[in-house]
Formats: structure tokens, sequence, C-alpha cells
């Protein structure tokens, strides 16, 4: 078999001592040897080229493929090079087929070693060089967890934050510098975790639920509106659990979707988006002020971080927002066609427009605004009725009627639903 011309090392802590006879013959062939500062100087011997591997990865893969034209290069990667790791942007870019694989145990299979559980059940979590947005989120739907955390993202500050949002029912283990002289493994509360203030910069988390009967969320989102902080009183404002079902459904959220919900009020509909979207993210726009705090109030006690409210009124404070793959309207004072226009155009191909209508006068502006752009919408009239006490016997109550307003934003040319 060819050797390939780069092979990419996996090593950990305790450096040249827990790598295979394979591993020290690939540094030993390599005239080239690269990675982060840390790794390279366990091989202060090497006598050839060295690359650092830094801020600027990209910089670093075109040195190391114009060296392995002509020379064996060997990259140095923490642990397990294709698990949140170099492995794949080196293979992205130089070609699986240049590239030779050495894992060694990663950290987070140290981590939960030296903790004494099973990890084939855990949800795996990179916050290392990333933003801590949406973790929370994730942790709804798991009992298990492997964080890598950073020096910003530092397992203190993150239970600080389960801690402002009620997720108390944890157990976490902090593990220090796995592998290496100065190991060490502690478990705390999170409250105890939170106040902790003497963790060394290389740690895995791991959180483990503490409550025996715990049992993951629904997979679709059916919150009653009784469960949301509301505007008092104006109680009868809030989205309904069945028209939040309906438009959810019509917004066609995926699990890493960007939404808008414009006029979010309590931010219901934000809430169960962000639910179904834990690697997206939502802008909840809002300009009432009590609006604003409210749906704020709401995203701490559902525990949802991956929702970011947006205090000003549509369509002026949407020019700096990311596009959208799904926009929902559930209120435009008045702005409904300018809406309409920001909304289609800074929409991604295939995305959707949901909007919700009440009063005859509203559903007029919303048909107008999308059939003046050549769009013919689908539309739905919701009637729903609930049960509701009468002495010893159940009666229907009716709520109010609601148009639901979708559409697609083409994507080549003309209109769709």
């Amino acid at each position: 078999m060819r050797q390939r011309p780069i092979t990419i090392v996996g090593i950990g802590d305790d450096g040249c001592a827990g790598l295979s006879s394979r591993a020290i013959g690939a540094v030993s062939a390599a005239r080239v040897l690269a990675g982060g500062e840390r790794h390279l100087a366990f091989f202060p011997q090497f006598e050839g080229e060295r690359i650092v591997l830094k801020d600027g990865l990209a910089r670093a893969l075109e040195s190391i493929a114009e060296a392995a034209n002509e020379n064996n290069v060997c990259i140095l990667a923490s642990g397990d090079p294709m698990f949140f790791g170099v492995g794949a942007a080196v293979i992205k870019r130089l070609g699986a087929e240049n590239v030779e694989i050495l894992p060694h145990p990663s950290s987070m299979q140290w981590a939960f070693a030296r903790a004494g559980m099973k990890w084939d059940d855990a949800v795996f979590i990179s916050l290392h060089g990333r933003s801590p947005e949406g973790f929370l989120t994730r942790l709804r739907n798991c009992a298990k967890a492997g964080v890598f955390t950073d020096p910003e993202n530092t397992p203190a500050r993150l239970a600080a934050s389960m801690l402002e949002h009620g997720q108390t029912g944890w157990r976490a283990w902090v593990c220090e510098n796995l592998a290496g002289p100065d190991e060490r493994v502690r478990t705390f509360s999170i409250n105890e975790l939170a106040n902790c203030m003497d963790i060394e910069p290389l740690n895995v988390l791991l959180l483990v639920r503490e409550e025996p009967a715990w049992t993951p969320p629904p997979a679709i989102p059916f919150i009653h509106e009784d469960d949301f902080a509301k505007r008092m009183p104006k109680k009868g404002l809030i989205t309904k659990r069945e028209v939040r079902l309906l438009s959810l459904a019509a917004m066609r959220i995926r699990c890493d979707s960007v939404v808008w919900d414009i006029g979010a009020g309590s931010g219901s509909v934000s809430i169960e988006a962000a639910m179904l979207a834990p690697h997206g993210r939502v802008y909840a726009i809002e300009m009432d002020p009590e609006g604003v705090e409210i749906c704020r109030e709401n995203l701490r006690a559902h525990a949802i971080d991956n929702v970011r409210v947006i205090a000003g009124r549509a369509p002026e404070v949407l020019a700096d927002i990311e596009a959208p793959d799904a926009v929902f309207v559930g209120g435009s004072k008045g702005s409904m066609d300018e809406i309409v226009e920001t909304a289609l155009e800074r929409l991604r191909p295939g995305g959707r427009l949901v909007a919700n209508a009440i009063t005859l006068e509203n559903s007029a502006e919303i048909h107008a605004a999308l059939r003046k752009r050549g769009i013919v919408p689908e539309v739905t009239l919701l009637q729903v009725s609930r049960a509701q006490p009468l002495a010893r016997y159940l009666r229907f109550e009716a709520l109010n009627p609601i148009q639901i307003f979708a559409a697609e934003k083409p994507s080549t040319g003309g209109s769709s639903l």
C-alpha cells in the first residue's frame, strides 16, 4: 500500500508516552511536523520544518499542502482528530486519499472513563472557540452530556447560566489535564460549580441529570398559553397553542434554521421555534418594552438560550439581522406591506413566510401584500373550541378564529406555496 503523504497523529497530555509505535514511526518519518505549540513541544528533538497551527488554519493548510508535494508531513492533533478536531478540515482541503488518521483516545473518552460512566448514550457539545448560544436548549433533550469548554466558556460560567435558567437538577464532573501528570477529576452540584474558580483551562465537563423520573420532552412542543407569562390585562393576545402548532408546521423549521418572529409579544412562538431548531437561532422582534421583558422572562423560565430578543419596530430593526429560513409575523403595527417586502427580500430561497390574522382588515393587508408580489398564499381558517366545565358537564367554548397565511420564497423565480 502506498504511503499517504500526510498523517494526522492523535496525541494526549501524556505526550510521546501515550503514542503507539505506528504513531511514533509516522513522526520519525516526517520531514514536516505541524501542530499546536503545546503538541510540538513534545518533540524538541525534531529537526525538520515545523508549522504551528494557530489562528488562520486555512493558511497553515496551504503550507501543509505545498510541503506534502515533496515531503512526508505529520500533523499532531488532540485525541481523536475526527472528533471535533482538525481532521475534517484537513481532509476537506487535501482529500481523504492523501491523509491517514492515527487516532488517540479523545479527552472526552478519557473523561467518561475517569468518571466511571458509559458514554454511548451521551450528547456531545463543543463550545471550544464557539458561541455558547443554544447550549441550554440542547440540554433540554438529554440526560447526559459531555462538553468541550474553553477559556471563555468555562465550567463555572456554564453552570452560572444553568442556575439563572433554573437548571439545577444535574450533577457535574470536571475532568482536568486528562492523561497528564496533573490530572484531576472532581464532582460538583451546579451551584457549587458556578462558584468554583480554580479549574484548569484544559478540561472536559460532564453533566448528568439527577432526577430519576426525568423523561425527554415531547418531539413536538405544544405548550399551553397558561405556562407563559403574559402582558396583563392583554391575556387574550398570546398565540394559542393550537395556532402555534399549525403556524410552526407551516414554517417547516429544521434543527438549524434561522427564524424571525416579528411581533413576538410573550415569545411563545419564538420559544417553540427555538425548541425545534436547537442548532439554529430565533430573533424575537418586539417593540413594546413590557413585552420585551416578558419575553426574556419566558426564555429564562423555559431554559431557552438560542433566542435573541430585538427591541424595536419592524421592518426598521431587521436590516442588521442575518437572513432567515423562516419568518413568522404575529403583529405588524400597521407596517404589514413593508414587513412582507423585507421578509421576502431577505428570506433564503425556499424560505417560508407565515403570518397570522385575527381581523378582516389585517387579513386583507397580508393578502394584498403577497398578491402584490405575485405570490398566491396558502390560507387556513382555524376555528378551535375547547371543552370547559359547566357544573357536572362539559361545554365547548370557542376561541377567536385565526387566518394563517403561508407562502414560500421561490428558489428560482415564480410564485409558490
